[in-house]
């Protein structure tokens, strides 16, 4: 009997995921990867830049200050998993336009403004993130947003 192969969105998010698994973040454990054609472009993980200490070093700026979840993301020593797979593909001279994103949250509107500008017109995401602003801003863009829910049998769901 043969092993099924995961199909592409399944593929790629669990490499999401494993990807996150490099974080430094302390709060939560966030990975991307962006895919063109089924190959992979980039990838990212979120965590502090280099060259500055980690947060798992020094603590967390976010839990000393008390702040909340969803708030100030100026305040905060990382960079997201999203920002980081398109800072490194530019690096890397590797455009990303055209390209899908798979991250293992819902990016902020931070993130979205730099997703939509890079014309990544499809962002996969493993679980959802209350931001309304990054969700405006998608459907203006005509960025799609979609669930991928790896334990159900149809495992993709448009929120966008």
């Amino acid at each position: 009997m043969k092993n099924a192969r995961p199909l592409w969105n399944e593929y790629f998010m669990k490499i999401a995921e494993l990807v996150a698994s490099r974080s430094t973040c302390l709060r939560r454990k966030v990975g991307a990867i962006i895919v063109r054609e089924n190959q992979i472009l980039s990838t990212g993980y979120n965590g502090a830049p280099k060259g500055v200490p980690h947060c798992e070093d020094v603590g967390c700026l976010r839990t000393k200050m008390n702040v909340p979840a969803g708030e100030r993301h100026e305040l905060c020593r990382g960079i997201h998993a999203e920002q980081n797979a398109i800072i490194q593909a530019a690096v890397n001279g590797v455009s990303v336009k055209g390209g899908t994103i798979y991250c293992t949250h819902q990016p902020c509107s931070i993130c979205a403004k730099m997703i939509v500008n890079a014309e990544i017109k499809n962002v996969y995401i493993a679980d959802s993130y209350p931001d309304k602003l990054a969700e405006s801003m998608f459907v203006d863009a005509s960025v799609n947003l979609i669930l991928v829910d790896l334990s159900a049998k149809d495992h993709l769901k448009k929120i966008l």
